[in-house]
């Protein structure tokens, strides 16, 4: 069972419609107790980085989220829900986040020009990735897939050997996807990446 946690931030029924045309079970569940039964766990995010760590936290996921993490079964953190992985995030102020990964959340700047043109902030729409490890999420995957991309923020991972794979926009290397042991994490959406997207979370789905 793979439990998709409803914590009033995600994207959530297209992660569940995704993973259920690949054949997997999957619930979306705003219980805390269902990620103790849950095999697997995908923590999706959308909106500031702030609201999305006060719901999770006031809904009561982060202690059986750790517990399932600490236990070493699969987990998967869509855009916001990867950012949350970091230390903390400089979005509307300085938030801390569950800290499991050592980094920061910060925005791209203003005035990023490529080819002469400026680019816009949000980053958004497809963009290609580069593979940095073998990591379990990309088999069968391409170096250089594209994949797309909604975010005003980026993840700067301290380590690199947690990057799975980068993405450039502008001058700026950032953190598109990272892998820990059994935390694995996108910037992208998976959900809105077409055939990627349902490789990912086909990959995910069979670990």
């Amino acid at each position: 069972m793979i439990n998709i946690i409803d914590y009033e931030m995600g994207n959530l029924r297209s992660v569940a419609k995704a993973f259920e045309s690949l054949g997997f079970a999957a619930r979306v569940s705003a219980k805390a107790e269902d990620i103790r039964t849950a095999d697997k766990v995908v923590l999706p995010g959308v909106g500031a980085f702030r609201d999305c760590v006060d719901n999770l936290r006031a809904g009561g996921f982060v202690e059986p989220l750790l517990e399932h993490i600490a236990a070493g079964k699969p987990m998967l953190g869509i855009c916001v829900g990867m950012q949350m992985l970091f230390d903390e995030s400089e979005e509307f102020g300085v938030h801390k986040g569950l800290g499991l990964i050592p980094g920061r959340v910060v925005r791209f700047p203003a005035g990023m020009v490529e080819g002469g043109s400026r680019l816009k902030v949000p980053h958004m729409g497809w963009n290609n990735i580069s593979l940095k490890q073998d990591s379990p999420l990309f088999k069968g995957i391409d170096d250089g897939s594209f994949v797309y991309f909604v975010h005003s923020y980026y993840c700067a991972a301290e380590n690199p050997a947690d990057v799975a794979a980068s993405c450039r926009y502008g001058d700026i290397e950032f953190c598109a996807s990272l892998w820990r042991d059994n935390i694995m994490a996108t910037q992208f959406h998976p959900e809105k990446s077409q055939d990627i997207g349902l490789q990912i979370f086909k990959n995910f789905g069979e670990l």
